[in-house]
């Protein structure tokens, strides 16, 4: 994940002047574009025309696809913070209810029947919330994973199958055997036969790991899973209440009877 940040911002009266295969790329339009891409950069652009007409006219390599299409999706939801008041006009195409991202974290947490028209702000935040939770552990995966040698090799332990937070639990253990820091749950319990596989071989692993790295890891991992947990719960109870919204709205329009106009 990368940061975005708004570089400029200009309003175009004529917006078929300023981009289009007629007349090109005009020159204000094409002014602020040159000013902020460097030689051998590429322009990510919000609709595939754009590919043609910036290319052939400006010279400049643009990109756009299924990840380009994401990204402007998470801006247009953001252009309240981005673009001054009263400046922005997306069409109802730009400002659809869900991207791809949030299609995957809704069905990940059982939520995949939700209907896109039921959708609110609120349950964007907080699946947005659900997916920034789950890369924080993920990005943790490569390093937590490279342990898994080291526990076959020395104290022949498969963690192939753990998941990231028990993984990284394990590593504590081993570079803080005296309890330096407080673990999250019952760990005999966690871990089973290998609890003590893990407590007896700990001086085994002296050096291997880097101590500060695995602790900073762990707690950005406990962490990100307590906030999962809280986001998760608020989820529920946003698509429990725009389900019900939605299934009062849709009774009272099949029991609404269509209006008699009386002719005097």
């Amino acid at each position: 994940m990368h940061p975005v940040w708004l570089k400029e911002f200009q309003a175009f009266e004529d917006k078929a002047s300023a981009l289009s295969l007629d007349t090109g790329v005009s020159e204000q339009l094409a002014g602020m574009i040159r000013r902020f891409i460097c030689p051998g950069q590429t322009l990510a652009v919000g609709k595939q025309e754009y590919v043609t007409i910036i290319q052939s006219n400006l010279g400049i390599k643009c990109l756009w696809n299924a990840e380009v299409m994401e990204l402007m999706w998470g801006l247009n939801n953001l252009k309240e913070h981005l673009v001054p008041d009263g400046k922005s006009e997306l069409s109802k195409e730009d400002c659809l209810p869900m991207c791809e991202g949030m299609k995957f974290t809704l069905n990940k947490y059982g939520f995949g029947d939700l209907k896109p028209e039921m959708v609110t702000r609120s349950i964007i935040e907080a699946t947005g919330l659900l997916y920034e939770t789950d890369y924080i552990v993920r990005k943790h995966g490569e390093s937590m994973r490279y342990a898994c040698k080291h526990l076959k090799e020395t104290s022949g332990i498969n963690a192939e199958d753990w998941d990231l937070l028990k993984l990284a639990t394990a590593i504590m253990m081993l570079c803080y055997p005296n309890g330096e820091h407080k673990l999250v749950g019952n760990l005999p319990e966690l871990f089973g036969d290998d609890y003590s596989k893990l407590v007896d071989d700990a001086p085994k692993y002296k050096g291997i790991f880097r101590k500060f790295s695995c602790l900073r890891a762990y707690a950005e991992m406990v962490r990100s899973r307590r906030i999962r947990s809280k986001a998760a719960r608020r989820l529920d109870s946003l698509v429990t209440a725009a389900e019900r919204i939605y299934d009062e709205a849709q009774q009272a329009l099949m029991h609404a009877q269509p209006g008699v106009i009386k002719q005097e």
